[in-house]
């Protein structure tokens, strides 16, 4: 059986890899490796969020289920100078590289934890929460970060995710509307959704 992405430890041996993507106007150098998602070029539904984010400067953002990081740099560009970004992930090799991309990128305002859910940052709110949700780790899983993503938003922030249609978009939007009340498709392209929930707005 080929092992998940979601592991804490992947067991699968190191294979290193490279490579540049050009995000929001600005070339990245990703270094990546085998255990992780997507690992040999961005994924198209992280592209199109990282397209759609409406992140400005000075805002606290969390990318959660980072993986090697693009989500996540790409959004401490956009807040920069004052905004701050944590980027988590459950699986080590996955923050070991987002570091590194970090690092390799000059992005000095975010910062890499491991960590199961949110459970490296206990008290922090944030005006945006980011995630490709880890749709095959289970709908157990996936309810139970969306959940804490949204207990953590400050009042008028947004959790914003993407997620394929043949994935389940419709029943997971059903979720978070039960979830925040209501929920708005932000972007449609090829076959995926950015949802956005907002947490405390006016009726």
């Amino acid at each position: 059986m080929v092992e998940h992405y979601f592991s804490k430890e992947p067991k699968v041996p190191g294979d290193p890899f490279q490579f540049k993507a050009e995000l929001r106007g600005r070339t990245y150098l990703f270094y990546t490796d085998a255990g992780v998602f997507s690992r040999k070029k961005i994924d198209f539904g992280t592209r199109l969020l990282i397209e759609t984010l409406p992140c400005r400067p000075g805002d606290q953002v969390l990318d959660l289920g980072c993986g090697y990081g693009p989500l996540g740099i790409a959004a401490a560009d956009l807040v920069a100078p004052d905004g701050h970004v944590y980027l988590l992930d459950i699986n080590k090799r996955g923050v070991e590289l987002a570091r590194r991309n970090l690092e390799e990128n000059k992005i000095s305002n975010a910062t890499a934890l491991v960590s199961d859910g949110l459970e490296a940052v206990p008290g922090l709110k944030f005006d945006w929460v980011l995630s490709n949700p880890p749709i095959r780790a289970g709908k157990i899983v996936v309810h139970r970060l969306l959940k804490e993503a949204y207990s953590a938003l400050r009042s008028g922030g947004c959790l914003l995710i993407v997620v394929r249609v043949k994935q389940g978009a419709k029943s997971l939007q059903k979720f978070l509307t039960d979830l925040a009340g209501s929920c708005r498709i932000l972007k449609r392209k090829s076959g995926f959704r950015v949802i956005v929930c907002c947490k405390d707005l006016p009726a």
